[in-house]
């Protein structure tokens, strides 16, 4: 009689599978990382390119209107409300006294940027949600050939050469320099507004950065996404669209 092999049990030992976890582990940690520069790369750009759909939207609501809108109303803040992210034209009529929110209700562009959440109550933070400056002069009336700046913005770089005109060479009543007409930015991924983009209000003269992330002066670290539209720009839009001679 031919006696049969003992069974054997198929399987991993505890030790196998420690191993094999092992692997896996180091295996993640090593693609974690990489996953995570591709989701914030993916952002950035999906950010770059709602940043440009509101730079159109803006330009066509000054071809359609003849001005730049306002930011939103900033005691309005209950997403229930009919004018809930609805421009509000009165507050162009005097010097900004705070930054403002970008009326994406009425230009009809996304709420927020690619990390951002929607508020769903009176109390949410408002993370994501684009920032905007206007300057002050193409938002409360008609802008003309000669629009002039009264907020006299600029922008620079991390380093802080300028990437716009000096603010000094932009005067109220006859441009010699070209500074922005309105300036929209996104806090980027840690939803801070970074640097000069989150320094103290300045109702005149203020300052801003758009640059690649990396670290500021003083070793902060700088990841905001901005734009700006210039007075160039909008001038050669309506005077294209047949809004000015």
């Amino acid at each position: 009689m031919q006696l049969r092999p003992p069974n054997r049990h198929n399987g991993f030992s505890l030790v196998e599978m420690a191993v094999v976890l092992a692997i896996v582990s180091l295996l993640m940690a090593g693609l974690l990382p990489m996953l995570s520069s591709q989701q914030e790369r993916a952002q950035r750009n999906e950010t770059r390119q709602q940043l440009e759909d509101i730079r159109q939207a803006l330009i066509g609501f000054a071809v359609i209107n003849g001005r730049l809108p306002c930011p939103t109303d900033p005691t309005i803040t209950d997403p229930a409300d009919a004018s809930y992210g609805v421009e509000n034209p009165l507050g162009c009529s005097t010097a900004p006294t705070q930054e403002g929110y970008l009326p994406w209700k009425t230009l009809g562009v996304n709420e927020v940027d690619a990390w951002g959440t929607k508020r769903s109550a009176a109390a949410n933070p408002w993370n994501g949600y684009w920032r905007y400056r206007v300057d002050r002069n193409f938002a409360s009336a008609a802008i003309t050939m000669t629009t002039g700046f009264a907020e006299k913005l600029s922008v620079q770089d991390r380093a802080g050469a300028s990437l716009t005109s000096s603010t000094a060479n932009c005067t109220a009543t006859s441009p010699t320099a070209e500074c922005p007409a309105a300036i929209i930015f996104s806090t980027g991924p840690d939803l801070v507004a970074n640097g000069e983009n989150g320094d103290a209000f300045e109702a005149t003269q203020g300052i801003y950065v758009s640059d690649t992330p990396g670290s500021l002066a003083g070793g902060a670290q700088f990841d905001d996404m901005l734009i700006w539209i210039s007075r160039p720009q909008l001038i050669n839009r309506l005077v294209a669209t047949g809004k000015l001679p």
